[in-house]
């Protein structure tokens, strides 16, 4: 998370005459002078014409001055510049409120609360003006709400709006020392919870939630929070415990329903997810995540036809809506209309839009003028979007090189030779490692072909393991792992490699052999070895431009940070190289690499030499690989489904005068 304020820093910067200006503004209205705070704000705007403050202050001091119109316009400019300001829809509640248009006014306040749920002022509307059209449940909703926010403390308050508000520093450092003060207050608890989540440290979001259930077991909107927290882990089978549990409570609920159906997905479930998906788009048509989750399940189950007619209806719903045309261009096969391209030309270039649609809409116009053999304006929209997802991430290259080189200085032949016999001697496992976009889920749909191997899913128990080991330490300088694995006994070694195949058992059949594929796990040989010795790892390389290239035109639905900077990609594959290597080195014979080139040139000879290192029989379907109906998730899931191709192999040189930066930082290996 967030490092903590200092209390002993300095004294306070000298504040600037704009924030002169907020304080005097913010003066002003407390005192009721809407004339004078009006004054200033009009001052101060032609200065820094999207101050959020600054607008939101003028449009309450319109009101209050009877200029409603005036405000009116003022919100649409606030709109415009902080579209998830939950302020903006309240105070536009408040304009309606005033000149009756009550049925406008509810629907503001409940954009308002859906924003930021600790507004008492829109809470408080909502109670009234459901009470006076005599929606009675509605109304108590409200009231709860109301009564809710009234009782928690002011600093738990004020940071639940802060963060809700988009300050999510301030909101961290007052909750944690309120908590330093308070002990276990639930409401707080949650609060951390929820930044933890906004962080991305699932694990004390976590334990978070989970010590709140132990005090409270029926607080259910936790719960829920706790459901999608461990399937965000990956522990999709007991996010399934949790929702239906709340579906017991509640079955008609959305969020649970939803929530129910994502760990149904996550266990690969796909046909169980897409009958709850289907039942709630009949339900709300207009509700564009549920037609792209119907989408996304059809996709998977290789029903191409059906997703795109679902991604096409998630566009209908939501014009703007940037992950559904993505979705539609990630299927490889689909070629947009000149229509399209206009209209997803003009939400990218809507500065107003949600950054969130405005990337997806990127890598769609790139992959879209690709197609079309555009190849300038593909990489200008390739590069765009990817620049506007880099705001996002916090991905440093020099900590993966930190950690590569720990691994090659802990990780040596006398290391692995004094630790021989360790872990379980069960073969199951099949790992195939490598980069993403590098032909990895090409190898698994032949291995899966195979009547003795059970094809699964990118499973993230080995992450989950590391992390474990890493006891919140990986972003120390000096991280605990991999310089754990030298302290740890055969007794851990064994009983990591239990609980795996124990953990991995739900995603399996009778099938004696199974896939783990999940490519930044070649980082993790050494604890693999160690854990199940005989498990068989496969190497899935491609050509360094080509792969890495690849990646960078690729929008990931999450994780693989390293991807949305040539610079990083390029340093990222060479950190690979030299690991992979290394692992040759002091364990030799280990791990089979496959080169992508050579599965499209020689696929016979390339089947029979994997089958042959996984010790399986040859068989004729792993040739047939796109005749296997399995569920496939990747990005390379409708061309899986299609006999092997060389298309795809030099795509890459076509936007050979842009990628100066990735030759750079491959060095040697941009050959």
């Amino acid at each position: 998370m967030t490092t903590q304020r200092s209390d002993s820093a300095a004294a306070a910067p000298t504040k600037s005459p704009i924030e002169h200006g907020v304080l005097h503004a913010r003066e002003c209205l407390g005192q009721q002078r809407y004339a004078e705070a009006l004054d200033i704000t009009e001052t101060l705007l032609p200065q820094v014409p999207e101050n959020r403050d600054l607008l939101y202050m003028a449009a309450v001091s319109q009101r209050c001055l009877g200029r409603v119109a005036d405000a009116l316009n003022t919100l649409l400019r606030l709109e415009s510049a902080h579209p998830n300001y939950g302020r903006t829809y309240q105070e536009r509640g408040h304009c309606y409120r005033t000149v009756g248009e009550n049925d406008t006014a509810i629907e503001c306040y409940s954009q308002a609360v859906m924003r930021n749920p600790t507004l008492h002022a829109s809470w408080s509307g909502l109670a009234d003006l459901e009470r006076a059209r005599g929606k009675n449940t509605e109304a108590q909703i409200a009231a709860n709400h109301v009564a809710m926010i009234a009782k928690l403390p002011r600093e738990v308050a004020y940071a639940t709006n802060e963060f809700h508000e988009g300050d999510v520093a301030t909101a961290e450092h007052v909750i944690r020392t309120f908590l330093q003060k308070n002990g276990n207050h639930i409401e707080a608890m949650r609060l951390l919870a929820q930044i933890g989540i906004k962080h991305d440290v699932l694990d004390d979001a976590e334990f978070l939630l989970e010590s709140i259930l132990v005090f409270s077991p029926d607080y259910h909107a936790v719960r829920l929070e706790y459901a999608t927290v461990l399937s965000k882990r990956h522990k999709y089978a007991r996010a399934l415990d949790e929702c239906q549990r709340l579906l017991k409570t509640e079955p008609a609920h959305r969020g649970y329903r939803a929530a129910h159906a994502n760990a149904l997905v996550g266990m690969g479930r796909h046909e169980e997810a897409l009958v709850v998906y289907q039942k709630m788009v009949a339900e709300a048509p207009n509700a564009p995540d549920l037609h792209l989750s119907v989408a996304h399940a059809q996709k998977t189950l290789g029903q191409q036809e059906k997703a795109i007619a679902s991604y096409r209806a998630a566009a209908r719903v939501y014009p703007g809506f940037g992950d559904a045309y993505w979705s539609l261009a990630n299927l490889k096969t689909y070629r947009f209309s000149d229509a399209q391209m206009a209209t997803m030309r003009e939400h990218e270039a809507d500065p107003s839009g949600r950054l969130v649609d405005r990337y997806h809409l990127c890598f769609a116009l790139g992959k879209a003028l690709e197609d079309r053999q555009q190849y300038a304006e593909s990489f200008a929209f390739y590069e765009r979007g990817n620049a506007l997802k880099l705001t996002e991430v916090r991905y440093q290259a020099s900590f993966v090189e930190h950690l590569v080189d720990r691994q090659l200085a802990l990780a040596s032949r006398d290391f692995f030779d004094a630790r021989q016999h360790m872990g379980i001697k069960n073969p199951d496992p099949i790992f195939i490692v490598g980069l993403p976009r590098a032909g990895s889920t090409l190898l698994e749909q032949i291995l899966a072909s195979h009547s003795q191997v059970e094809g699964t899913m990118e499973l993230a128990d080995i992450p989950r393991l590391v992390h474990q080991l890493q006891d919140r330490h990986q972003n120390d300088a000096n991280p605990r792992y991999p310089g754990i694995l030298a302290e740890l006994t055969p007794e851990h070694y064994a009983a990591f490699g239990e609980k795996y195949l124990k953990d991995t058992r739900v995603f399996r059949t009778d099938k004696p052999f199974f896939i783990d594929k999940m490519p930044n796990n070649f980082r993790h040989i050494g604890l693999i070895h160690l854990m199940l010795p005989n498990a068989k790892i496969i190497d899935a390389r491609r050509d360094p431009m080509a792969c890495c290239f690849s990646n960078f035109k690729q929008l990931f639905a999450s994780g693989q940070e390293f991807t949305y900077s040539l610079s990083d990609i390029g340093r990222y594959y060479r950190d690979y190289v030299r690991l992979m290597q290394h692992w040759d080195t002091v364990l030799p014979h280990t791990v089979l690499r496959v080169q992508h080139e050579d599965v499209v040139n020689d696929l016979d000879g390339s089947v029979r030499r994997i089958l042959e290192h996984c010790g399986l029989p040859f068989e004729s379907a792993c040739l047939e690989f796109h005749k296997n109906e399995r569920s496939v998730r990747t990005a390379s899931s409708e061309q899986v489904r299609q006999p092997i191709y060389r298309e795809g192999l030099d795509q890459w040189r076509h936007f050979e005068p842009w990628l100066g930066p990735l030759r750079v930082a491959l060095g040697p290996l941009a050959v």
